[in-house]
């Protein structure tokens, strides 16, 4: 094995070599000394991109009602009435859509595991046509359920039951970007992936990726307050938000799209409104920093032999690689052969244990290159890799993000998916992985472990060929308790949404969570945005 041989190989060997890919013309390299990588797998599209398909709305109705799979009860608020659907037609014409069919791919979420039953989705352009449907739904206590790309992983944005839906993908135009600032000011259903572009052709880039991309808005992230692959370098929304405008439940338009890094006078409100999942107003554009692109990317994909020495490399990534670190992930043994398998992607390392995908950013290739080379020989060296490969060309690194953003892909075609987000202690990221194994057993078919290691967080996954009310058991609470146990959270970054809403209490004491509840009753006291959602039960 290469581990063995490592130590004594000269350090000559370690000089990056050219190799090609067969069949492509562009360049990617490899470690002389160690096999070359298997022929890459075919880049296939994500489901997020193609929710709104066809094969999507037919097999919607396949998905078993939420208020049927679990044990909630329908808050008393008005049904939408023909008087009700000619008021929304005077405020969005021709943007009322009540035909069933195309109402299906938006009452279920995109992992197929909770569905509403709504009857009506309105389509508004402007903060002004929001403002006119909220008022009026406040006025009708009609219940409203804010809806963007449809990408969340916690039910928070489908309808539970008949709320209305109201869609932010018409809300998709840039307003402003300085050159010099980096400041991005734009609507709410902006999808992230063409943000990134408009960006980008300015030299620039957003302050936040995520797997889902190609589809989800970035009103959407805010609500959730997603964290995704660049927050280890770039921090999470609430640094990078300069300012918002949200209309809150009875049709107010707060407006707060301030560009400046600045401003001290009295409490940032918008605070509030990053992470409340549209439970205390409807985020309707944003003000938002973006960073200077870099000019020097490079990514590197390496196998470890097992989870120790994952945490040694990436101390070690930490103190040789310093600034130009810009994401540290992890994935392990079963992630690879999912998306093997699964996603016909082939893994361009030797089978390992475990697998990180380290990236740089920089503003000089030759400074980058001289680091990275440095610490891959001492992490080669010291046996903590035993395998990997290097891309600096951006098709190859897109391909090796692609191992890794579509894990969650993968898992969604292995069977029903439970899915856990959690932050943990470092040293402890995967301990929680190997109990579980232990305890469920043969009843699952996969129980994997992968993310941002840079910042604690592990994404838990646990696969079945179905719904298991018994295996869910065997999942929670055990899954809370023993996060709480190490002083964790219950959820890193995806939110709370519908079905983490009753687990608060092993992250938040009561205090916060009462808190949580006179805000609620603040901004929406007849609790039509977003209910079921986010809050305790007991707290409504």
């Amino acid at each position: 094995m290469v581990p063995h041989l490592v130590s004594r190989w000269p350090v000559w060997l370690f000089r990056w070599r050219e190799a090609y890919t067969p069949g492509a013309s562009v360049q990617q390299k490899t470690w002389a000394g160690m096999p070359r990588a298997a022929p890459w797998g075919i880049m296939g599209t994500s489901p997020l991109v193609c929710r709104h398909s066809s094969s999507t709305s037919s097999r919607a109705s396949e998905v078993v009602l939420t208020h049927k799979r679990y044990p909630v009860q329908r808050l008393p608020f008005s049904v939408v009435s023909e008087e009700d659907l000619a008021a929304f037609e005077r405020v969005v014409p021709g943007r009322v859509v009540t035909d069933p069919e195309q109402l299906e791919a938006s009452n279920v979420d995109w992992l197929r595991t909770v569905r509403g039953c709504s009857k009506v989705l309105l389509r508004p352009r402007t903060s002004e046509e929001v403002s006119r449907i909220l008022r009026y739904c406040h006025e009708r206590n009609l219940a409203v359920n804010p809806q963007g790309g449809n990408t969340g992983m916690v039910g928070g944005s489908v309808p539970v039951f008949d709320e209305i839906i109201l869609s932010t993908a018409l809300m998709n135009q840039v307003i402003s970007f300085h050159d010099v600032s980096g400041i991005l000011v734009c609507q709410a259903g902006c999808v992230l992936e063409e943000l990134s572009r408009h960006v980008e052709q300015r030299d620039f880039i957003m302050p936040l990726d995520l797997g889902a991309k190609g589809s989800c808005h970035i009103g959407g992230n805010l609500a959730t307050n997603a964290g995704g692959l660049r927050f280890l370098r770039y921090g999470s929304l609430h640094g990078n938000v300069l300012g918002l405008e949200v209309v809150l439940a009875d049709g107010t338009i707060l407006s707060g799209l301030t560009s400046l890094r600045k401003d001290n006078t009295g409490y940032d409100l918008k605070q509030l409104f990053i992470g409340s999942e549209g439970t205390l107003g409807v985020i309707t554009a944003v003000s938002i920093s973006c960073p200077p692109k870099p000019k020097a990317v490079n990514v590197a994909f390496l196998g470890c032999p097992g989870f120790a020495e994952v945490l040694q490399t990436f101390s070690s990534c930490k103190a040789m690689l310093g600034e130009i670190l810009s994401a540290f992930e992890f994935m392990d043994a079963e992630c690879m052969q999912l998306v093997e398998h699964h996603l016909q992607l082939a893994s361009p390392v030797q089978e390992s244990p475990f697998y990180v995908l380290i990236e740089t950013s920089g503003s000089r290739a030759e400074h980058d290159a001289e680091k990275l080379s440095s610490f891959l020989e001492q992490v080669l060296g010291s046996g903590l890799v035993t395998d990997g490969t290097l891309a600096t060309d951006q098709r190859k690194i897109k391909a090796l993000w692609a191992l890794r953003e579509r894990i969650t892909e993968a898992l969604s075609l292995d069977g029903y998916v439970y899915k856990y987000d959690v932050s943990l202690p470092v040293e402890r990221l995967y301990g929680l992985v190997t109990e579980l194994r232990a305890r469920v057993g043969p009843r699952a078919k996969h129980v994997v472990g992968y993310g941002h290691l840079g910042d604690g967080n592990l994404h838990l996954n646990v696969t079945a060929e179905a719904f298991s009310e018994s295996l869910l058991g065997d999942l929670e609470p055990y899954v809370y308790e023993w996060t709480a146990g190490q002083q964790g959270s219950v959820s890193a970054e995806h939110g709370v949404g519908f079905k983490k809403k009753d687990i608060l209490g092993y992250s938040k004491p009561p205090e916060a969570l009462q808190l949580m509840q006179q805000l609620k009753a603040l901004l929406d006291p007849k609790g039509i945005l977003n209910p079921y959602k986010t809050l305790p039960s007991r707290a409504r």
